[in-house]
């Protein structure tokens, strides 16, 4: 029997997802004790056995969930997902399956159970990250895998090893996930690549099982795909295992993104803060504040969410620039975050200083750039205009009379009043209501 997609359930199950528009993405584990970054087993070709060492170091006494989703919440985002377990192998749950777990470790203790209650305490839809590949498991391919930290090393060989048996490890500890820490948002798989994707990972029982347990959940394209491509949704063609949203990682994509009839995909930039998903002690090069909410705005702008990641350190805590950043986001989405939540494109074309963001008769107009002489509302029928409201304050804008833009008479403009400098320089914000 050929699998029969359901628009109207996909369109209700994901609608949460397209309104919240802003999350908290965080990889954290074993990798954040020699802090050079998640994939440092595999660029360092470090063994397993020898990396397995460190999760008897793993004692992060300061890690407290509830502040990391009150910074969540302070920087104006709407759920967070964690790392339940990446590459390495190492689970942040406690698992039936493997002893190589935060449970059994010095800190004896569930991350993901205290996870998932901190984020619903602090309103916040709750999702989990679950690498499908693991360096750890003895049956995931060794030698010639092209990530695996043994790839070179012909000691490794394959031989003796059974696909079959690890698959049925990784499906168990996904059952485990969806069974045992109640209800969950998202499973955000990581990742498919060369010939393992699709059902070489037994994806059609894999999801069928995660949708019988958590009726609603939205899964990522992941399954199908990397971080490049898009997945059957995208084709037109869905598979049982189709991802519900698209997953650019770190860019935004040049423009929305479309299936193969036209029609907007859903979609989720995941981004770096700084150049590692995971702790990197060396890493300084921080996005700024500013840059970040532009790079949100411009998401919604063209249809899609932001993922912004934080590595926290060994002790459990956020870098302390992470957090500033985080503040910094807060301080404009409290003042702004209408004009992000439950929005989406706006349907007219890109005004030159900044972006257009919409909900229903509202338009919301991001202005990166201030303009010489009064500001241009590219797209906007004059007639249709309501009312133009400045939207941190509230304070009306008047529109503009001058004869400077005369020659124009087909655009509507704005009069922001005498002084050239932005009230925010980072993105003023201005509500135009729309007949």
């Amino acid at each position: 029997m050929s699998y029969e997609f359901d628009r109207e359930e996909y369109s209700r199950r994901i609608r949460w997802f397209t309104d919240a528009r802003f999350g908290l993405f965080i990889h954290w584990g074993l990798y954040s004790i020699p802090a050079r970054g998640e994939w440092v087993q595999s660029e360092e070709r470090i063994p397993a056995d020898e990396y397995a060492g460190l999760s008897r170091e793993f004692d992060p006494a300061a890690c407290d969930m509830r502040r990391w989703m009150e910074d969540a919440r302070a920087a104006g985002m709407g759920y967070a997902v964690l790392t339940a377990k990446h590459h390495d192998g190492f689970c942040l749950f406690d698992s039936a399956q493997t002893d190589f777990t935060s449970v059994r470790s010095p800190a004896g203790r569930d991350f993901v159970r205290e996870f998932l209650d901190a984020a619903r305490a602090a309103g916040l839809r709750a999702g989990l990250y679950y690498s499908l590949i693991d360096w750890h498991h003895p049956d995931f391919p060794h030698y010639g895998d092209r990530n695996h930290p043994m790839r070179d090393n012909p000691a490794y060989s394959n031989e003796g090893r059974d696909f079959g048996r690890y698959l049925d490890y990784m499906h168990a500890q996904v059952r485990e996930l969806c069974e045992n820490y109640g209800k969950l948002d998202i499973l955000w798989f990581d990742f498919s690549y060369d010939e393992l994707r699709g059902e070489a990972w037994r994806a059609g029982e894999l999801v069928d099982m995660v949708r019988s347990l958590q009726p609603g959940i939205i899964i990522n394209n992941r399954l199908e795909v990397s971080g490049e491509g898009f997945g059957s949704l995208a084709e037109c063609r869905p598979t049982p295992w189709h991802g519900d949203f698209v997953t650019p990682e770190c860019i935004v994509p040049p423009r929305g993104l479309f299936d193969a009839q036209g029609d907007p995909l859903c979609w989720e930039s995941c981004v770096t803060m700084n150049n590692h998903w995971g702790f990197c002690a060396a890493d300084g090069f921080y996005k700024s504040a500013p840059m970040l909410i532009r790079k949100l705005v411009e998401c919604v702008s063209k249809g899609g969410n932001m993922l912004l990641n934080v590595g926290p350190d060994a002790s459990g805590r956020f870098p302390e620039r992470a957090r500033e950043i985080l503040y910094e986001i807060g301080a404009w989405m409290d003042k702004n975050s209408d004009s992000i939540l439950g929005c989406g494109p706006s349907g007219l074309e890109k005004p030159e200083f900044g972006r257009y963001t919409r909900r229903g008769d509202r338009l919301y107009v991001h202005i990166f750039d201030n303009t010489i002489g009064p500001l241009p509302l590219y797209g906007v029928d004059r007639e249709r205009i309501a009312s133009v409201r400045r939207l941190c304050d509230r304070s009306e804008v008047p529109i503009s009379k001058s004869w400077v833009h005369s020659d124009y008479p087909e655009l509507a403009f704005a009069d922001l009043g005498p002084d050239p400098m932005l009230p925010d320089m980072t993105d003023t914000v201005l509500e135009v209501r729309l007949k």
